[in-house]
């Protein structure tokens, strides 16, 4: 099993961060806001494990491309980037030392930091 930076997924993140489509929330905020089981299984009923794994920054290659368990490190909630879920992904990347995904989730990170102080 390795665990590897979806290029795609940080592509895709650091674009919605640009555009503004961002929850500037706290850390412990990620539990409550995280999709649900049900979320991502309707998420992924309408449109497929393409546009899924662009929410995960993580892959696991040693798992099926088809399975939910292939994608690591969730970011957001399938519109918008949420701080709360970078920063977590931040931290539990590097808790496993996954460093790729550790330093992608970290300039996430100072891009919705950088936003969240133009806003006040």
């Amino acid at each position: 099993m390795t665990v590897k930076l979806n290029a795609r997924a940080f592509d895709h993140a650091r674009k919605l961060a640009e555009e503004g489509r961002i929850v500037l929330d706290d850390r412990d905020e990620w539990s409550e806001h995280r999709p649900s089981a049900a979320d991502e299984n309707a998420y992924l009923e309408e449109n497929g494990f393409n546009k899924y794994a662009r929410w995960y920054l993580g892959i696991d290659d040693g798992m099926g491309e088809d399975t939910k368990g292939r994608y690591k490190f969730p970011y957001g909630v399938f519109e918008r980037v949420h701080r709360c879920g970078v920063l977590s992904a931040e931290v539990r990347a590097g808790q496993q030392k996954y460093a790729d995904i550790e330093n992608a989730a970290a300039h996430l990170h100072g891009l919705l930091d950088g936003r969240r102080a133009g806003n006040r």
